[in-house]
């Protein structure tokens, strides 16, 4: 009987969606006279809409659990707590929202596939049930590298920095398609990325290697390629943090961070990449929680700021797509106002969507007071409803059933096609830094390997670390490993027993992690490198850890420690395939910044 009900809820949804036209094709810009029927269809799903079923449109909260109607009894009381209600088919219910985001870990959201995709098809269940039933748009952070919500089950991607390192717009593109692919089979059809930062700031604590690089037009090339990746897939591709996180020492989640560049340092070395993303079509943009005094003297937060979110992002760049906020949680934009006012201050300065308030009553109550009080005109919360339905259209949600299929997730997701694709990026991507007496590839004597030092967990599985995982990828290269996992952060006797482990090796293989000028892996390196052993180092995340370990004879960068980055560095350790990767950042000098340690473009071959 339900099933029945559910299927005319369906076939009435439909008849109200159908009317928004037929699908354009993803990655095709829309004519002007279609683009125009389009909006006229489009208007009259608005017309049919209450104001707040308009205000929920915009919203994008989080929720806990792994199924819409019956998560675990913990994450049902996790949810009571935070957001009134059981469940995020309640939360729809509620406050009519427009949109829902995945996370890993915390949440609870994402266990595997065929789990994400019956939770997708949960979410829209619920969408289709409202008064005027409109598919959600569902949303998840899945950058890759560094900052990833889908693990186990899905195609495992090199991250920002190291497809700069890759430099091939071919490889970039590539992954943003099979990424989005797997994505739309699993009923997510908003991807928070790429990141369009330039890093040009190595003490970046928030973007780092989340970056694609310090050279801005560089970065535009590959944001332009994982757009055009994304969106060929059918997944809204966002660029974010406009208008730039990349020169901060301060993280936006814990404080409010300054950018001082001038304006033209701004036009020079932020802007070139969002550029790119609106010249190849990006449908959305995320805000930067952060003061650009040289953008708007007020010191508002961009995300507040309609100096520049509408008059340079809106006048001056041409960007007319969905605007969506940073995590409205984060600290950054809530230093100067309560969390009832911040949603509302960013849709006067022009923001369209509202993601993760921290509390999804206060803040819709929020913006509905502001609508009563003629703070925010009903019109001006028709372009933003209009906006978000153009990427919900262009999407595919609103031209047929939102709904997907495990056979289509069993076909799709982690396909071996994608994996070898994946595996192939990945070994272009690691590269070499120093290789003094051509001190690898490693010989084929030196069978027997030492994996020591830190070993940070994989992005979302916490039971596999970087040490063991690297052991294993060498093992099944067919050497005899033995591992020893030192942390961060090694005592005295952590390094003493892994100078003892080092004895009878025939190489020891060093991963480091975040390396600074007092980091105590600085002297596990230089012990180990004292043992006369023949000593590898990779860097498992920054290429800046290099500066601070001298006297390395082989010094290699993966940009991330998941299984694929991994892998390939062990494939290129074991000279089973050439390092290719170029330094997509400059290195200075630990002891002396101003000078450079290795230039951008650095990068080593075994035929060097």
């Amino acid at each position: 009987m339900q099933d029945r009900s559910l299927s005319r809820r369906t076939v009435l949804a439909s008849a109200t969606v159908v009317a928004a036209g037929a699908t354009a094709v993803s990655g095709v810009a829309a004519t002007p006279a279609v683009a125009h029927s389009r909006d006229r269809r489009l208007k009259k799903i608005i017309s049919r809409m209450s104001v707040e079923a308009k205000i929920g449109q915009l919203f994008v909260p989080y929720f806990y659990g792994t199924s819409a109607t019956s998560p675990s009894p913990l994450d049902q009381d996790r949810n009571l707590k935070e957001l009134g209600v059981r469940t995020v088919a309640e939360l729809i219910a509620k406050y009519h929202v427009g949109g829902v985001i995945y996370f890993s870990g915390w949440a609870n959201n994402i266990q595997d596939p065929r789990q994400i995709a019956d939770l997708s098809n949960g979410v829209q269940r619920a969408s289709l049930a409202l008064p005027t039933p409109i598919p959600s748009l569902i949303s998840i952070d899945q950058e890759h590298g560094v900052n990833v919500r889908i693990g186990s089950g899905a195609t495992q991607l090199p991250g920002a920095m190291a497809l700069g390192a890759g430099r091939s717009l071919s490889d970039a593109r590539t992954a943003g398609w099979i990424s989005g692919t797997e994505l739309a089979a699993l009923g997510i059809h908003q991807n928070f990325a790429p990141v369009a930062d330039v890093n040009v700031n190595p003490a970046n604590p928030i973007i780092n290697v989340r970056s694609f690089g310090a050279d801005a037009h560089a970065v535009g090339r590959m944001v332009d390629a994982q757009v055009t990746g994304y969106q060929r897939a059918g997944v809204v591709a966002c660029a974010k943090h406009f208008p730039g996180h990349g020169d901060t020492g301060e993280d936006s989640h814990t404080g409010l961070p300054v950018i001082t560049h001038t304006r033209e340092e701004w036009e020079r070395v932020d802007a070139p990449p969002f550029r790119a993303a609106i010249a190849a079509g990006v449908d959305s943009i995320m805000t930067a929680h952060l003061q650009v005094p040289a953008l708007d003297p007020s010191n508002e937060p961009a995300t507040l700021s309609p100096a520049i979110l509408q008059g340079v992002l809106r006048d001056e760049l041409g960007f007319d797509g969905v605007i969506v906020t940073d995590a409205l949680n984060m600290q950054g934009v809530r230093t100067k106002y309560g969390d009832d006012r911040v949603p509302v201050l960013a849709l006067k300065a022009g923001v369209d969507q509202l993601l993760f308030p921290p509390n999804m009553d206060v803040a819709y109550n929020g913006v509905l007071a502001a609508v009563r009080e003629g703070e925010i005109t009903e019109d001006r919360l028709d372009e933003s409803v209009l906006r978000v339905l153009r990427v919900k259209d262009k999407a595919g949600l609103l031209g047929g059933s939102p709904y997907v299929s495990r056979r289509e997730v069993d076909r799709v997701v982690g396909a071996r096609g994608h994996l070898r694709a994946a595996a192939r990026i990945a070994e272009r991507t690691t590269t070499l830094l120093v290789n003094e007496d051509d001190a690898l590839p490693l010989r084929r004597r030196q069978r027997k390997l030492l994996v020591v030092g830190a070993s940070p967990a994989f992005p979302t599985d916490a039971n596999r670390t970087t040490v063991p995982e690297l052991a294993k990828a060498f093992d099944e290269l067919g050497y005899r490993t033995t591992h020893l996992a030192t942390g961060r952060t090694p005592d005295a006797a952590k390094i003493d027993e892994a100078v003892a482990a080092a004895r009878g090796r025939d190489a020891v293989v060093v991963t480091t992690d975040n390396v600074g000028a007092t980091s105590a892996q600085r002297i596990l390196v230089s012990r180990l490198l004292a043992t006369g052993v023949p000593v590898v180092h990779l860097a498992v995340r920054n290429p800046y850890d290099i500066a601070h370990l001298g006297g390395v004879p082989a010094s290699l960068v993966s940009y991330c420690w998941t299984e694929v980055e991994l892998r390939a560095a062990a494939r290129v350790i074991a000279g089973r395939v050439e390092p290719r990767g170029k330094l997509p950042v400059p290195i200075q000098r630990a002891d002396d910044p101003a000078r450079v340690l290795f230039r951008m473009g650095h990068g080593l071959s075994y035929d060097d």
